[in-house]
């Protein structure tokens, strides 16, 4: 395995050969995000450890979400992760998984009066969610119709707060960390449930996709998922967290 490049703040390098995979993604802990001059997260350190089961070069950029899905759909050596496999994503991609499968709650802002139980109910509201993200996609397909979009995660979370919308659905691990952090957030119901992936794009490499599926699929086996995952306190594949958070 050859040796991984950074590039934080500047732009891709330019492929050392003809095998260089790029890598897209996001500030989404405790999946992906910056930790001094490197990443760290469940997904990143997923990445790092399959790929030394590939025969390429790598490398990783964290971006905007729409910037870092956009190019995963239209250059060929490039895969976004940690990205959600839907329905409509499905024949978009070719999928490295399981990443993670985790659980996404519906959230208002603490003291704001808004109570649902169902989407139903929160079709009344203004829900707000990041551009080009999966939960525009059930957003859209599940028919809300009042959809606020921002540019990155943080921004919606920042309307939130000010009450200029009124709900957004987010990860229950992501969830459990704004409480944690002591942000003014509760959870409202279970919105969605969701396989979190490396999406490639269509075009890719058929032999490198199925190494990288091989290499994550010896990591799972070997206990080294179930570990990182720990690490990032996300529990084992699939677990959630004991008790839906109380209002």
């Amino acid at each position: 395995m050859k040796v991984m490049a950074f590039f934080l703040s500047m732009g891709l390098a330019t492929a050392t050969s003809a095998e260089t995979i790029h890598f897209t993604t996001e500030d989404y802990p405790p999946y992906n995000y910056r930790q001094g001059n490197g990443y760290s997260g469940a997904g990143y350190k997923q990445v790092v450890e399959l790929m030394k089961y590939v025969d390429a070069d790598y490398t990783v950029e964290l971006m905007p979400w729409a910037r870092a899905f956009a190019l995963a759909e239209t250059e060929g050596n490039t895969c976004v992760f940690t990205t959600a496999h839907i329905p409509e994503r499905n024949d978009r991609f070719k999928w490295v998984e399981p990443l993670a499968i985790d659980r996404n709650f519906m959230i208002a802002r603490k003291g704001s009066g808004v109570r649902v139980n169902n989407d139903e109910e929160a079709k009344r509201y203004v829900v707000g969610t990041q551009r080009d993200d999966y939960t525009e996609d059930l957003l859209e397909r599940n028919g809300f119709p009042k959809i606020d979009l921002a540019t990155d995660l943080n921004l919606t979370l920042k309307k939130l707060v000010a009450g200029r919308i009124d709900l957004m659905p987010i990860s229950e691990k992501f969830y459990m960390k704004l409480k944690k952090e002591g942000n003014p957030v509760e959870a409202q119901y279970i919105f969605s449930k969701q396989t979190f992936s490396i999406a490639c794009n269509i075009n890719f490499p058929e032999q490198l996709h199925l190494s990288m599926q091989e290499g994550l699929n010896r990591i799972m086996a070997d206990g080294t998922q179930a570990r990182l995952l720990q690490e990032e306190g996300l529990g084992g594949l699939g677990e959630t967290t004991d008790e839906f958070p109380k209002q």
